[in-house]
């Protein structure tokens, strides 16, 4: 697929985006619109890394989280206006994105070891911030309300909206130009074959260490976005599992290694979330369900994910199929 005809789709959703935002009536129709991006945001993140690069990822929340810390204090602390205090979060963020890469891929770790890595830095950074003053240790950090557009807080959902449509077509650019770049061709065939990619000239460390960063940047910026919407974060919503479930199960509902996949899973995910908020109400944990039995659904019988459904079942279609009977050879 073209740069060209990606760059056309990227600019049809962001106009049907703005649509929605601004002809929509209803709250709860433009808070699950905000939602929904956020959502696409992370997974967005995600999939840099583990679509394209094969990296899979169980602690994304430590981009996230410290996105979100480096938002907060920039504001509480030094009062740094967010508009500036936002690409300092992402720079933060893609910070520990290089600094946790070159501890794991100077090692050769992934799979598994590189999965299990991110959670444990993710559950460090979640004690540190616990332990240390300027993170407000366990009472966590509240951001001033200053309802202003100049200070990145807005009268309505609407302003949300469309600041994280912002996040989200940086994110998708971002993700168009890994598909049509050179460096995005040596991370897909880091993840297809890394022992071909090394031997055709591919250096692994400088490559995976550029991907975990770019991810670690978009991952920051949906965390400095939770600050400004939510107007506190604690180590626990920073730094906890939940966000590195919902970063890396929409991507891998919608689909891998796709451009639209992450935006689409988000946006199921969302839905089901809401819809079942709905029906059972504020039971705690029910969105991690549905999170579970989704991806469980997918794994089983879309493993290309939503965007790769029909392949999926044709695939399926063509195991389940009787095989054909044997000719009856004629009798001579």
């Amino acid at each position: 697929m073209s740069a060209r005809r990606d760059l056309l789709q990227i600019a049809v959703f962001a106009v049907a985006v703005l649509l929605l935002a601004f002809g929509a009536r209803s709250g709860v129709v433009l808070n699950l619109a905000m939602m929904a991006l956020y959502g696409a945001l992370m997974a967005i993140a995600w999939n840099l890394l583990g679509g394209y690069g094969g990296q899979f990822s169980f602690g994304h929340a430590l981009f996230f989280g410290t996105g979100a810390y480096a938002q907060a204090i920039a504001q509480v602390q030094a009062g740094l206006n967010p508009w500036l205090a936002l690409p300092l979060a992402a720079a933060a963020a893609a910070g520990v994105g290089l600094f946790v890469g070159a501890l794991s891929f100077r090692y050769g770790l992934k799979g598994s070891y590189f999965a299990l890595v991110t959670l444990a830095f993710a559950e460090v950074f979640r004690i540190l911030a616990l332990s240390v003053p300027f993170t407000g240790a366990g009472v966590g950090l509240m951001v001033p309300l200053r309802q202003a557009a100049a200070n990145m807080q807005f009268a309505d959902r609407r302003g949300y909206v469309v600041l994280a449509l912002a996040l989200v077509l940086a994110g998708l650019l971002l993700t168009t130009w890994l598909r049509h770049s050179r460096f995005g061709a040596w991370l897909q065939a880091l993840r297809d074959n890394e022992d071909a990619a090394r031997a055709i000239g591919v250096d692994p460390f400088r490559v995976k260490l550029g991907a975990i960063s770019l991810s670690g940047a978009l991952m920051g910026a949906a965390g400095a976005f939770y600050v400004q919407v939510f107007q506190y974060i604690d180590p626990g919503i920073a730094y906890g599992p939940h966000t590195s479930v919902e970063a890396l199960v929409a991507a891998i509902v919608g689909g891998l290694g796709t451009l639209w996949g992450p935006v689409v899973g988000a946006i199921v995910l969302h839905l089901l979330a809401d819809l079942t908020r709905n029906l059972f109400g504020a039971l705690p944990g029910i969105n991690m369900i549905v999170y579970g039995a989704v991806l469980i659904l997918i794994v089983m019988f879309a493993p290309r994910g939503l965007l790769g459904l029909g392949r999926s079942v044709r695939s399926l279609w063509a195991g389940a199929a009787p095989a054909p009977a044997p000719r009856e050879q004629p009798h001579g």
